[in-house]
Parts: structure tokens; sequence; C-alpha cells
């Protein structure tokens, strides 16, 4: 069976706010997915206002996977489509890179649990919705859920097998 898979190169948005807390002295978070990657570079400054700062993180390629076409079904059948965007510091040190951005609601969510330092989610722009969608569209073979019935137990057998038991090893 093979692998269907589409990406997609995407620029993706950051803000630094400081904050006044005595363990840490700014928060990152993600703010906004761009359609297309712009032709700035990594961590240029967009905008500052008062505390806050945007900058451009650099580009990021969303993989999409024929195996997950359910995942982004529901993820834009949610309404308000989201893109989940994980950062993490460099070497324990201040600087951050991109390290994932993924349309799958349930990748995201696991996400929360891998210990990035910066996770968020952005609303999902209508260009990368409708590229998924016709992914989906094509890709997505609907899975037949399958209840596995278990035997059940009756009075009539026996816990215990009767019959002569193998002494050394406890079995019959």
């Amino acid at each position: 069976m093979a692998i269907t898979e589409a990406s997609r190169e995407v620029g993706v948005v950051v803000r630094r706010r400081s904050v006044d807390n005595p363990w840490v002295d700014e928060v990152w978070s993600p703010t906004l997915i761009l359609d297309e990657v712009p032709a700035a570079a990594p961590w240029t400054v967009l905008s500052t206002e008062g505390e806050a700062t945007t900058y451009y993180a650099g580009a990021a390629s969303i993989e999409l996977f024929g195996a997950e076409t359910a995942n982004y079904r529901d993820n834009l059948a949610d309404g308000a489509p989201r893109i989940w965007i994980a950062l993490r510091r460099q070497d324990g040190g201040a600087e951050l890179e991109l390290t994932k951005v993924t349309a799958d609601p349930t990748e995201g969510e696991a996400m929360f649990e891998s210990g990035c330092d910066v996770l968020g989610t952005v609303p999902m722009p209508p260009g990368i919705a409708s590229w998924i969608a016709a992914f989906v569209d094509r890709f997505h073979v609907e899975r037949v859920f399958h209840k596995r019935r278990r035997d059940r137990a009756t009075g009539e057998r026996p816990r215990v097998p009767d019959g002569p038991r193998d002494e050394g090893t406890g079995r019959s």
C-alpha cells in the first residue's frame, strides 16, 4: 500500500511579548500562517508595538498523508480549522527554531506533550484549507469500524482444566 503525500511551504509569523514575571522575561506565541513564503529572511522583525515584537520566523512545510485524511477532514469540519506550530529553543538558549507545522489535530495535540518550548495554534488560511480539502476529497477512504465481540465465559467451563498436571511447570 503506497503512502500518499503532499507538502506545501508556508511562512510562519510569531510574536514575542515582554512580561513582568519573576520566572520568565518574555512570552512567545505563533500568530499567523502565510499562504506563501515571503522573500524576507527568517527572524525578520515585522512590527513592534509597545512590549510586543512580531517576527517572520521562517518557512516550514505542511505535510499531508493519505492515512490521516480523517483527521484533516475533522479539522476542516470544525468550522474554524487550525494549524499547529511548534518552536524549540536552540541548545537551551534564547533563540528559537521552527520545528513543526501541521494541520493534523491529533499530531498537534500530541506536540503539547513533547516538551516544545513554544506551541500554539493559528487560524488556517482559506487557501491552505482549500488545498487540504482537495487532498481529502481525492484520497480519503472511509474505514468501517468493526467492533470485536469477546467470547463470554459460561458457568459450564471449568476454571482449571481437568486432567493430570505436569508437576514441574504447573501446566496440564
